[in-house]
């Protein structure tokens, strides 16, 4: 699989976005956690890894269903920000390590779930480190919100906007991660999906604040920050209503064995 940079760069791309990753990434719909609990058996005693997980935006909805939850991260940013917020929680530990080495013990855990991160992982060492913690039958479970680029004027102009001036939004965007990838990491008896909708209305300063929390994004000081500032005001002037722009999401989930 293609590396689009180094190990520790990777792990370090959200470390001066930690801000605007809280304040604006979106959480994941009632309807995705039930079907998790409903579907697929997570109970308030399921152990679950979840790993990449930032500053814990999926964990605590995890956590706030009573589950027992090991939070794993390699950020230190990002790890400190879910541990802030997070520390009330008896159901909650923090992990500093990454999908590649998690640091806990052989069949340890119920579930894996993978919110926003599947895509950053090192595929091969990954499957055998899951393989190594997962508990007899256990499953992993990969979510995404997949921001829609075509519901819209608005998105369409928005997914415009990044593919002329984010640094590497063509390299890094989950979307390139499909079939051939989920194929080869779950166990060969396939893997299964579940979607439905999400969504988030901002006003510009909310949006612009979305924009920044993307690991793509230019920064200030960056040779394109001030010309996609201007053009996302452009566009945000344009399709607007009422002071507000709506990113449309699916939450699409992938489960299986490995």
């Amino acid at each position: 699989m293609k590396k689009w940079s180094d190990e520790v760069d990777n792990k370090k791309r959200f470390s001066n976005r930690v801000e605007n990753y809280v304040k604006y990434r979106p959480s994941y719909p009632k309807k995705a956690i039930d079907f998790l609990y409903d579907e697929l058996s997570f109970a308030p005693n399921s152990m679950i890894a979840d790993v990449g997980s930032g500053t814990g935006i999926f964990t605590k909805l995890l956590l706030d269903r009573e589950s027992q939850v090991y939070s794993v991260e390699p950020n230190q940013e990002m790890r400190e920000a879910a541990e802030s917020s997070l520390e009330n929680y008896k159901n909650f530990t923090s992990i500093s390590g990454s999908a590649e080495n998690t640091t806990l013990p052989e069949k340890s855990v119920d579930f894996i779930v993978s919110a926003q991160a599947f895509h950053w992982f090192d595929l091969q060492i990954t499957k055998q480190e899951f393989k190594r913690i997962l508990k007899a039958n256990g499953k992993v479970v990969l979510i995404w919100n997949n921001r829609l680029t075509e519901e819209s004027e608005f998105s369409v102009a928005y997914e415009n906007l990044l593919k002329q001036y984010a640094n590497d939004y063509n390299e890094v965007n989950h979307q390139n991660i499909g079939h051939r990838e989920f194929n080869s990491f779950f166990s060969k008896e396939g893997y299964k999906t579940f979607t439905c909708p999400n969504y988030q209305l901002f006003n510009f300063e909310q949006l612009k604040g979305r924009l920044l929390s993307s690991s793509y994004s230019p920064t200030s000081g960056d040779q394109n920050y001030e010309m996609i500032m201007e053009k996302l005001q452009e566009i945000f002037n344009l399709y607007n209503e009422n002071g507000k722009v709506t990113f449309q999401y699916n939450t699409e989930i992938y489960y299986g064995d490995v």
